[in-house]
């Protein structure tokens, strides 16, 4: 009965704060539950489901090459911008900072719902823009590790 109640509660904050992936996710997983499906699939994709994720934003970011929208020419013209070169290496740097919030994620899931609120709270009170539970979680990583390093 909590869960259901929490996972009413993320809805209403989800609706409030227009965020789509939070509400769609939540009436997945009520589904799911009442059901009586989510015994079985619940652990697979607790297990599995961020990996999953991360290969359907792939598939997303990688559509415009499939489409032809860009290619190797448009590619080698935008290497030629101090831009793009930042650009490469910010890409480089929150591929690598959202894996270790995936580690983060598996090792330590409760922490998904702080980092859920804490992403609901920015885009209702800052006008913030839900960029993940990854990317969130390797931020969180990063600044726990640094912590942990400066209080030893």
């Amino acid at each position: 009965m909590e869960s259901a109640i929490f996972l009413f509660g993320l809805l209403a904050i989800g609706y409030i704060a227009k965020n789509q992936s939070l509400m769609i996710a939540v009436v997945i997983l009520l589904l799911l539950k009442y059901s009586g499906m989510g015994d079985k699939l619940f652990p697979i994709i607790q297990k599995k489901g961020i990996n999953w994720g991360v290969t359907v934003i792939t598939i997303a970011v990688l559509v415009p090459i499939a489409t032809g929208e860009i290619g190797l020419k448009q590619f080698g013209s935008s290497m030629k911008s101090s831009y793009a070169w930042i650009a490469l290496l910010s890409g480089i740097a929150v591929a690598l900072i959202a894996q270790k919030g995936i580690i983060l994620l598996q090792d330590d899931p409760h922490i998904t719902a702080a980092l859920v609120f804490g992403t609901i709270l920015a885009i209702a009170l800052f006008n913030g823009v839900a960029v993940g539970p990854l990317i969130g979680a390797g931020i969180a990583y990063l600044a726990m590790k640094t912590l942990e390093f400066l209080t030893r």
